[in-house]
């Protein structure tokens, strides 16, 4: 088959017909953010960030939540990377060709290693994917290999779709067309994982043997709700080579504590502004202070085996309690121009965004609706109890959740309220396992910069991060129509039919678009917040 070698770039989908990603991994040039190198300083001083403590263990496939990313992120490396922008360039991967929108051929580098010195070899990608496609492993991430040939949710089966070539190079053979298949393997799922993991997977995930910019500082790194501490990977041989000596991250309990760090210079960057300090950061910080669009989603789910949530009646009250919260109020008042309301499921940062779907008034603030709405699901079942969302305290979301509620009070004359848990790790324990037993707060930070990354990973049937366990045979079939075009155009007006799909079900409320909104102390330079609000840590300098 004849094949055009095409480099990928921006943020859309996969063009059609056959693409490969090419050039030197090493060529920093794929990821230059622009920064001058001014004010640089020691390259082995220590970098100090804000954090949270992982849900679980730090296996890649098994981290679908932002605290244990950040972490993954930092000390692995996959076969692409995403810029600043959005752009994706190579790392672990020398090409990625792809014949069609079923097949495609990888080719990595060789000579690179794993900290424990194995070399990173095509086995190494193959047996961590089959590992995480592995229905008896329970992977989160598990979704994320659905789209390979051999996939089961049923039972145990090997992903039959990767064949090894050679050492360096394999196949992957898609079980139904994904024109954007490509531009997912930077993800997280997709990293590969050395020997030693699959000798004891429980001791690996306390101390994980990567092949990124960074790595654990040997034994105890991690101090479990305290932080965990990085240094430079010396044998890394890519593009986030790090201008520092390594990566102290701080799980701190509040962010109203790390943002006082930060205005000590005990904190060197913050990703997370705290809600008391949105009137007054920016001038705080001065040129120091973040505030950009980022490809960060916000809203919370109610499941619909809670009662009053099934069915008709569960529809109208979702309708209802969409309606009933004023948006628009709430992010002028509590966020201070931080967010912006949503009319989607996605982010405006993204190709193929779109703020005209039909359906989306459902989203709008409509007081004399939300309570007809309301009325009648209480004609089908009278509501009885308290409505309340749940949320971590150590994020930042009381000063929301309580206007949200309150709106809801205020609106549809029902007992609302917030629900605080103390950590991520505990209310995301709550959501996985299925006995949370209110609505409570969810949201996306983009795997990918691509639009059906928003919609697959969280509404599909099954898929990893359906947190409300939503099914739609209408939905399900857009998703895989849009996925199988390989004209982008047509891939994103499916995936906006989808969204009206879930404008009609609502298993998620949006509320708003987050920008990400940080800052740095005055003892770093070179810091750039990247398209998916996570610091590009590598490039960050200290001042001396």
């Amino acid at each position: 088959m004849k094949r055009n070698k095409i480099t990928l770039v921006g943020v859309g989908l996969l063009t059609a017909g056959a693409l490969a990603l090419t050039g030197c991994a090493g060529d920093s040039g794929d990821t230059d953010s622009g920064n001058t190198g001014e004010g640089s300083g020691d390259p082995n001083a220590i970098i100090t960030a804000n954090g949270s403590e992982p849900q679980n263990p730090l296996i890649p496939t098994n981290t679908n939540e932002t605290g244990g990313g950040k972490i993954l992120d930092s000390i692995f490396a996959g076969l692409i990377g995403y810029a600043a922008d959005g752009s994706v360039y190579n790392d672990v991967a020398e090409e990625i060709t792809v014949e069609d929108p079923q097949n495609l051929t990888v080719k990595i580098r060789e000579g690179l290693t794993f900290t424990d010195g194995e070399e990173v070899t095509a086995d190494n990608f193959i047996k961590a994917w089959n590992y995480g496609a592995l229905a008896s492993n329970e992977q989160l991430s598990s979704y994320f290999f659905e789209d390979i040939e051999g996939f089961s949710y049923e039972e145990d089966s090997e992903l039959t779709g990767l064949e090894q070539v050679d050492e360096y190079t394999f196949t992957i053979a898609l079980n139904k067309p994904a024109s954007d298949f490509a531009q997912r393997l930077g993800y997280s799922a997709y990293y590969p994982l050395p020997d030693a993991a699959f000798e004891d997977m429980d001791a690996f995930g306390e101390s994980p043997i990567g092949n990124g910019p960074y790595m654990l500082d040997g034994e105890g790194a991690w101090q479990h709700d305290v932080g965990i501490n990085l240094v430079v990977n010396p044998d890394y041989d890519g593009p986030r080579t790090p201008a520092n000596g390594g990566l102290n991250i701080v799980f701190y309990a509040t962010q109203d504590a790390a943002y006082l760090d930060l205005l000590a210079d005990e904190l060197d960057v913050l990703d997370a502004i705290p809600d008391s300090a949105f009137g007054s950061f920016e001038s705080d910080l001065g040129d120091r202070a973040v505030n950009q669009p980022a490809a960060i989603f916000q809203s919370f789910t109610i499941p619909e085996r809670l009662e009053h949530f099934s069915g008709e009646e569960g529809n109208l009250r979702r309708q209802a309690l969409s309606m009933a919260i004023n948006r628009e109020e709430i992010t002028d008042v509590i966020f201070q121009g931080t967010r912006t309301p949503a009319s989607d499921f996605t982010s405006p940062v993204i190709d193929g965004w779109s703020d005209s779907l039909s359906g989306a008034e459902v989203l709008a603030f409509n007081d004399a609706q939300a309570k007809e709405l309301w009325a009648q699901a209480d004609a089908i079942s009278p509501w009885s109890g308290e409505f309340q969302i749940a949320y971590n305290a150590d994020g930042g979301h009381q000063a929301w959740v309580d206007a949200t509620v309150n709106s809801i009070k205020n609106v549809l004359g029902i007992e609302a309220s917030g629900a605080p848990y103390p950590t991520f790790a505990e209310l995301r324990g709550k959501v996985t396992d299925r006995t949370i037993e209110t609505a409570f707060r969810t949201g996306w930070q983009a795997d990918y910069p691509g639009l059906y990354n928003f919609l697959g990973p969280l509404y599909a049937t099954n898929a990893g991060s359906n947190d409300g366990d939503y099914s739609s045979a209408d939905f399900d079939q857009l998703l895989s129509e849009g996925i199988s075009a390989t004209d982008p155009d047509e891939a994103n007006s499916l995936f906006q039919q989808a969204q009206e799909v879930l404008l009609q079900d609502l298993p998620a409320i949006p509320l708003w678009y987050s920008n990400v909104v940080g800052g740095y102390s005055t003892t770093v330079d070179n810091v750039q917040f990247g398209w998916n609000s996570v610091p590009l840590y590598n490039e960050i300098t200290k001042i001396g």
